[in-house]
This record gives structure tokens, sequence and C-alpha cells, in this order.
């Protein structure tokens, strides 16, 4: 991900003849090169880029985020979630029918995950709510990632272990 302020501060090297550097470095070479050889195209490139410099760094981090398979807020686009049921040969008829019967719908899986996320301070992790809610892993991340594109929950990091953690910012 390219920072604006280092944008800018590369922008400045022109005053010392390094017309172009940040275009560069948000992976426009040809008009990077183009700028260097002919002074930031005699100085009027440069002075223009200044307007141009933030939608040149939001266009070089969208594209990195669709290289890496991420939406524009960071959340994963496609993830394959595998959903593996183990049923002896005995008992297949019964196991099947009370999951059936026992799976919480959408609507209450959503329920539980917000009062699971309300009781640990408005954030909570895939892991975390499977042991709140006893539904599936592969069926609280398709309900997280639902409740992320309708914007009732944002995606972030846990700042000291890494692991991903949704927030649910109205609480």
């Amino acid at each position: 991900m390219n920072n604006l302020g280092t944008t800018y501060f590369f922008w400045f090297a022109c005053v010392f003849g390094f017309a172009g550097i940040h275009r560069i470095y948000n992976k426009k070479f040809f008009s990077g090169f183009l700028w260097m050889f002919t002074f930031g195209f005699l100085g009027i490139g440069q002075l223009i880029d200044l307007v141009l410099i933030p939608s040149m760094v939001d266009e070089h981090n969208i594209k990195l985020k669709q290289q890496l398979g991420l939406s524009e807020v960071g959340a994963p686009l496609e993830q394959q979630a595998i959903a593996t049921t183990v049923y002896e040969p005995q008992q297949h008829n019964q196991v099947m029918t009370t999951a059936a019967s026992s799976a919480p719908n959408r609507e209450e899986l959503m329920v539980q995950l917000l009062k699971a996320a309300h009781s640990r301070g408005g954030q909570i992790s895939v892991t975390q709510a499977v042991l709140d809610t006893s539904a599936s892993f592969a069926e609280v991340e398709a309900t997280l990632k639902e409740m992320v594109n309708n914007g009732y929950v944002s995606v972030d990091n846990h700042p000291v272990s890494g692991v991903v953690v949704y927030q649910f910012v109205e609480l």
C-alpha cells in the first residue's frame, strides 16, 4: 500500500532534479521516466501532479488490493469455506435430522453474532463466534462476510496477534 505522504515527499525530489520519482513509486513507469528525462514535463507536469497525486495513490492501492483478492475495505473477496460433517454409518439419519433442526437460520445467527460481539466489547473473531454460537466455521464466516458487505461490520486485524477481527461499530 502506497502512502500519500511518501508520494508527496517523492514529488518534492523534483527540487533536486529528480522529477517523476513519485510516478515510478506509484507504478506509472512510462510517465515516471518521461517526467524524469523532461524535468517534469518542463515543470508543468509536476505542478499538475500536485492535484493528481491523491487519485494516483488511490488508484495504485485499489489495483494492489484487487491483485491480493481484497475488496476496497480490505475484506477478502473470494475465500473458500469448506464445511465437513462426519457421520457414523449407523447413526446417519439421526445426526442429519438433529443438525437440520438445531441449525439457526441466517437472521438468528446474525443476532447471536451481535450478542457475542457485544459481550466481547464490540469485536469478535471467527473462532470466538463459533465458540459462542455453536455454528460451523463456514456458516459463521459466510454470515460475517455478508454483514461486512451490508455495512453492519468492519474488518480489522487485532493489533497484537494479527488475527482478523470483525468490529461492530455501533456497539
